[in-house]
């Protein structure tokens, strides 16, 4: 393992160049103020200050990009408690969960769960259970997500007049939809929306798939 002291030994940290780009968005992004564990979560993480994902776990106590809308997990913050480390306890084999959104939609870095290049992010969509890849890395979605570049994205997956409620949902919380929006009947302007725990959102399309699955083998 990599030594504090090397994890962040750079002339040139991620950081500034993610305060640029927030700098630069029309849209409200929040750059989150580290948590005291963020040392801890660094030497977890084990990747250096140099890289868009080592900045945000020891820079940043998480991002808010958007509005709110997506959540980039860093050390943990009174805003966003979830850690990158933390929440991927016990979680996500083979991936690495690293963002995630406020219709209950995920991002992961393929840890070897799929084909394709590891380090790549894959999106759970609310309304797919299953996962898509997107072809870009965590810095090309970190630089789209704050600089507007998510819209086209999302499409009808945002509802109108959609920010005021975002910006008063809490980081570690999510909309939740029902009829579900995996199903036929589910969409986001009629299905009726309450809020969730991310964890609660993550763990009904888990086991969602889990029955699925079982049925389909008997």
């Amino acid at each position: 393992m990599k030594t504090l002291a090397e994890l962040t030994a750079t002339d040139e940290p991620a950081i500034d160049l993610i305060r640029e780009w927030a700098a630069s968005s029309e849209d409200s992004c929040e750059i989150l103020a580290p948590s005291p564990e963020r040392e801890a979560v660094l030497l977890e993480v084990q990747v250096t200050t140099r890289s868009t994902l080592g900045a945000v776990a020891y820079e940043t106590g998480g991002i808010l990009a958007d509005h709110g809308w997506i959540r980039f997990l860093g050390s943990g913050h009174s805003k966003l408690t979830r850690t990158i480390p933390g929440w991927n306890e016990n979680r996500a084999y083979g991936l690495y969960l690293v963002a995630d959104d406020a219709v209950g939609g995920f991002f992961a870095m393929n840890g070897g769960a799929f084909e394709g290049n590891r380090g790549d992010i894959w999106y759970w969509s609310p309304d797919n259970l299953d996962w898509e890849e997107l072809k870009i890395g965590y810095t090309d979605l970190m630089y789209r997500s704050l600089t507007g570049g998510m819209v086209e994205f999302y499409g009808d997956l945002r509802w109108s007049n959609w920010e005021p409620e975002v910006a008063n949902l809490h980081g570690d919380r999510c909309f939740s939809f029902y009829p579900f929006l995996w199903t036929k009947e589910g969409k986001v302007e009629t299905s009726h929306r309450g809020t969730v725990p991310v964890s609660e959102a993550y763990n009904l399309k888990v086991d969602t798939l889990r029955q699925l699955r079982q049925s389909d083998e008997l």
